[in-house]
């Protein structure tokens, strides 16, 4: 086989060439000497960077970056939100105090989401309809065996060492916590979109449930349980191509729920017909005095209360304890009525200074 490269000499020819081809021919004490034209050589023989040239950086195709950052920001203020809406709900569960926290979103390949778990594990299945394809719960053992113990019966032990997979039991009572786990899940996801999270199944090893390619770029929300002393890792993975039709919807801020600064005629009208219905306690003052606590004892039906209210003096109507109208007292089809005279103006707040 021949030898394809160039040697020196052969590479300072290429040079002058070019420059005689590039340019108008010059003087001999403008052509270039040999030192220079070694020195030239020398860069494209050691693979130099030739000047004026950019940096090149180096791109890893295994892990392309398909989720964008306002994507990013939604769901991490969407699971911060989860995160404490599911301590409060597995607090009630257990009856202690379970703190749950928030730790990271990040976004890697499957395969690296799968390699960074430990073996076994609580490897959960599920299936978020109506988007397509499969999510995973992942549930460290370090803090699934002190719930158990504790739904069980027992302390919160710190001895998170079991190296073995959740016997039929344990597998039920963990149901339990997946099931609170995916029921706030839902609630969390419902500005977004309306999912019906399904387990599917349960494995203990995480190698044996391929539910993308292992180059496919998965979302990993990862959550910190703690539980007096104990305290582990809850996982969920999301699959990218399974959000990514409702990529739009994470983007535009509905999860946030914003609303406009100014509400329109349609949601004035809906909300002056809503308040329509409500029922308020209405209080008429006809009059008020001042007694001794011994005369108030010695009160009898038929006694005479004497007060300093002119009858002619318009009566205060309270509306939830708030006094909004005067009205005089009488009687309407042989009934106490009170009619209104007039609405009481608003105080106006002093000026401030």
């Amino acid at each position: 086989m021949e030898d394809d490269s160039l040697n020196r000499d052969e590479v300072e020819d290429l040079l002058r060439s070019m420059d005689s081809d590039e340019e108008a021919p010059a003087s001999a004490g403008e052509m270039p000497d040999a030192a220079e034209a070694e020195a030239r050589a020398d860069a494209i023989l050691s693979n130099r960077k030739p000047p004026g040239r950019q940096r090149v950086v180096s791109y890893d195709f295994k892990r392309p970056e398909r989720v964008g950052k306002e994507q990013m920001r939604a769901l991490q203020s969407l699971h911060e939100g989860f995160a404490r809406n599911f301590g409060a709900s597995i607090s009630a569960l257990l009856r202690t105090i379970v703190e749950s926290k928030l730790i990271s979103v990040d976004q890697l390949t499957y395969s690296e989401f799968v390699y960074s778990l430990e073996i076994p594990t609580c490897f959960n299945l599920l299936r978020p309809t109506p988007l397509d394809g499969n999510w995973i719960l992942d549930l460290s053992p370090s803090i699934l065996y002190p719930i158990i113990d504790r739904m069980l019966g027992g302390t919160a032990s710190t001895d998170s060492t079991l190296k073995r997979p959740l016997s039929d039991i344990e597998l039920r009572l963990t149901s339990r916590i997946t099931n609170t786990f995916l029921r706030e899940l839902a609630r969390a996801w419902a500005n977004t979109v309306a999912l019906e999270l399904e387990l599917e199944r349960v494995e203990s090893n995480p190698q044996l449930v391929q539910i993308v390619p292992p180059n496919e770029v998965v979302v990993l929300v990862s959550f910190e349980l703690t539980m007096g002393k104990s305290r582990g890792m809850v996982n969920l993975c999301i699959p990218f191509n399974t959000i990514e039709r409702i990529g739009s919807k994470l983007s535009n801020n509905s999860w946030i729920g914003y609303t406009s600064s100014r509400s329109s005629k349609e949601s004035q009208d809906r909300l002056k017909d809503l308040l329509g219905e409500s029922k308020v306690e209405l209080v008429v003052n006809l009059a008020s005095s001042t007694i001794h606590a011994v005369d108030l004892m010695h009160l009898q039906v038929g006694d005479i209360v004497t007060t300093e209210t002119d009858i002619n003096t318009p009566l205060e109507i309270l509306v939830e304890g708030v006094g909004k109208f005067e009205g005089k007292a009488g009687a309407f089809k042989g009934k106490k009525a009170v009619e209104v005279l007039q609405v009481v103006p608003r105080k106006q707040n002093p000026p401030a200074g």
